[in-house]
């Protein structure tokens, strides 16, 4: 039997079950099923990484909004550096996961992930210790706000790319994983906000030295 043959007898079929049920064939069905899954011309919701699904062991639960195992001293070094409570737990939430032995091939670790030349340099002798690595984090990431001039954007492109690179382009670098990073790191913060509006207003509800949008 042909190709053609065998493609008109798939559509008298399909032809027939629609007369006798009244609907389209189970394949349409998928399709449009699938169609409504992936949204416009067949797009996707963000890719699902370590860094972007908390879990349990790590000290978050699925959805995030849940307190970590860190959240005191994460709170403690936001008052510390004058930071959003709420801008720092998402920072680590993405560097990663709540998971303070954490470990990237190029040689960052912790739970804020800091390499060891600015580890050293933020005073981190252990970034697998919890409290030194959000110390340090939170360090950083307060020296980055105050050399951009509080824009958390240029901060947070800073902390993932290097300083250097957001300089040389004037703001976020064109790379698909900062300006992802980013994204991340901001809707984290969003998260934890609406779950915990006080934290956000700053240091003993003082108003944020920068700007959070």
């Amino acid at each position: 039997m042909s190709v053609d043959s065998i493609g008109a007898r798939i559509e008298a079929i399909q032809s027939q079950i629609q007369a006798l049920t009244g609907s389209q064939p189970a394949a349409a069905g998928f399709d449009q099923a699938l169609a409504s899954a992936t949204g416009p011309a067949g797009a996707t919701g963000p890719t699902a990484t370590a860094a972007s699904v908390p879990t349990a062991a790590a000290g978050g639960t699925l959805g995030g909004g849940a307190p970590s195992a860190f959240d005191g001293e994460i709170q403690a070094a936001a008052q510390k550096y004058g930071l959003d409570p709420a801008l720092l737990k998402g920072l680590i939430r993405q560097e990663s996961n709540f998971d303070p032995n954490a470990k990237s091939p190029a040689g960052a670790a912790g739970l804020t992930q800091l390499m060891p030349a600015t580890a050293a340099g933020l005073g981190v002798t252990n970034p697998l210790d919890p409290a030194q690595a959000i110390e340090g984090g939170a360090k950083y990431l307060a020296q980055q706000l105050e050399a951009f001039g509080g824009d958390v954007r240029k901060a947070l492109a800073a902390y993932n790319a290097g300083p250097g690179a957001v300089q040389r382009y004037g703001g976020v670098p064109p790379y698909a994983e900062t300006q992802n990073y980013v994204r991340a790191v901001m809707g984290f913060a969003d998260e934890y906000r609406r779950q915990s509006p006080p934290a956000a207003a700053g240091v003993a509800g003082s108003p944020l030295p920068y700007s959070t949008t």
